[in-house]
């Protein structure tokens, strides 16, 4: 088992076509309130690269009154109860890049037919990997990136609510901060992987869609590959998911 970075020793890399889990930690919480099975692309020293396929079953927070989370005005959207409930992702699939100890993943998103849209950087902890997947802690703020090369900021009024609600502090803000700014220097530079030609690829068709493991919330330690994926539990009731990938709304729904 490999744990507490997303630099491992060759031995312990995934292979294309392995099933794994990206996940993220509550803000302020405790445990995992987002889940997603992806399929390995490619696992090396310089790039973990997963792809989401549609139709996956995923695990999202909402609000406690069952309200999904964008839709609660922005004042009360981090200070509700929440739950986490198992949904599907009915949109098209996400290719998701992550280079080792970045603050950020890089998402490419296509429209239907394989029109590439757009690069989403996720701003976030760098990811910890154990033998079923990685873990981190998304950021609330990002950048859009578009095939013209012009970017924005997104969730900007997000992350302004998130420290009003205490979830970061002063020294996390200007820390994220940072982080945004170098990646809009490598935006700026149209470094890799904007440079690079992953708007062109395409899942394996032999990839099945992976499944979500009953224990998708345990800690590494208490993760059991060979469990087989059952139906939803009481605890995570499946839900109709509003997670169509299309901007302007954010696909985390954190």
């Amino acid at each position: 088992m490999t744990t507490g970075t997303d630099r491992p020793p060759d031995a312990h890399r995934w292979r294309p076509g392995d099933h794994i889990l990206w996940r993220y930690r509550a803000n302020g919480g405790v445990g995992f309130h987002i889940c997603r099975p992806v399929t390995v692309v490619r696992d090396t020293s310089e790039l973990l690269a997963v792809w989401m396929a549609p139709g996956t079953d995923c695990v999202r927070p909402e609000l406690a009154d069952g309200t999904a989370i964008h839709l609660e005005p922005l004042a009360t959207r981090y200070t509700k109860p929440r739950i986490t409930v198992r949904t599907q992702w009915l949109g098209t699939g996400v290719l998701k890049l992550a280079r080792p100890d970045e603050p950020w993943s890089v998402w490419l998103f296509w429209e239907r037919g394989w029109r590439f849209k757009n690069w989403y950087v996720n701003l976030e902890e760098p990811r910890s990997r154990w033998s079923g997947g990685v873990d981190s802690e998304d950021h609330f703020l990002d950048i859009a990136v578009y095939p013209d090369h012009s970017w924005e900021w997104r969730d900007e009024d997000e992350f302004a609510q998130a420290q009003q609600a205490g979830l970061l502090d002063a020294e996390q803000a200007a820390r994220i901060r940072e982080a945004g700014g170098r990646a809009v220097r490598l935006i700026r530079d149209w470094g890799p992987p904007f440079s690079e030609n992953w708007a062109s690829w395409r899942p394996d068709p032999r990839w099945r869609v992976p499944l979500l493991p009953p224990d998708w919330a345990n800690s590494p330690q208490g993760w059991d590959r060979s469990a087989p994926a059952m139906a939803p539990s009481p605890e995570a009731p499946m839900a109709p998911s509003t997670e169509v990938p299309s901007l302007p709304r954010h696909p985390r729904a954190s």
